[in-house]
């Protein structure tokens, strides 16, 4: 028999990736330290983006905060294009909502004209059983459909007057979702919504850094495979 140990199989090279938000106006800086640091740049459309490719294995896939919706981005290169294209001011209706809180906000591109924030307090689930956690069930809806209300209401009161024409969600996303479907907000619930943000804490603090993420460009950076 043979006792000699197998030899450890080799993984295949992995390559990681992250996201990066860059404003409009450092986009072209990004795209240059980008090369750089990388190579010499090719240069493809995809996905409704522009994806770069270098030398050394690296790419980047770089996407518009927003559709062109007939307003397309000037300039001599497509990266000046999508910066313009981002650095248009387009109406905001910001919408951040977790256990707990929530921040409302209308924007006009990363300038916060109007906002509103409130604190509704959530319980987490219990590990109690039978009458305990059906009260602690009830308790906990009842606080959740308050939470749900009241940025409802605050969000219709902050929207109403203003240009909407995108959604910015961020949060719980089912938190989300259940706001909009309030009558209160069934007019905006159309809206077109832009990508989610991750939001630990909807505070008022949370609005000027949500309204100016909304309005980067969103890169998807892989590094080469090692």
């Amino acid at each position: 028999m043979d006792r000699r140990a197998s030899a450890p199989q080799q993984r295949p090279p992995r390559a990681s990736s992250r996201t990066a938000l860059v404003p409009a106006s450092r986009l072209v800086g990004w795209v240059d330290r980008f090369a750089g640091n990388h190579g010499p740049l090719t240069e493809e459309t995809d996905d409704g983006g522009i994806l770069l490719r270098a030398a050394d294995g690296a790419s980047a896939l770089l996407k518009a905060p927003w559709p062109v919706d007939g307003r397309p981005g000037r300039g001599a290169t497509d990266i000046e294009r999508l910066a313009a294209l981002a650095g248009q001011e387009r109406g905001l209706g910001i919408l951040l909502v977790r256990r707990g809180g929530f921040a409302v906000a209308v924007a006009s591109g990363s300038k916060v004209l109007a906002s509103k924030s409130g604190n509704r307090y959530v319980q987490s689930r219990t590990a109690a059983g039978g009458q305990s956690q059906q009260r602690y069930a009830r308790r906990r809806s009842n606080q959740a459909d308050a939470l749900v209300d009241s940025a409802a209401e605050q969000a219709a009161r902050i929207f109403a007057g203003h240009r909407v024409e995108y959604i910015v969600p961020g949060g719980d996303r089912a938190l989300v979702d259940l706001v909009l479907a309030q009558p209160s907000l069934r007019a905006l619930a159309s809206r077109s919504q832009l990508a989610f943000l991750d939001v630990q804490e909807p505070k008022t603090a949370a609005l000027a850094k949500a309204a100016s993420d909304a309005c980067s460009i969103r890169i998807l950076v892989t590094d080469p495979a090692t």
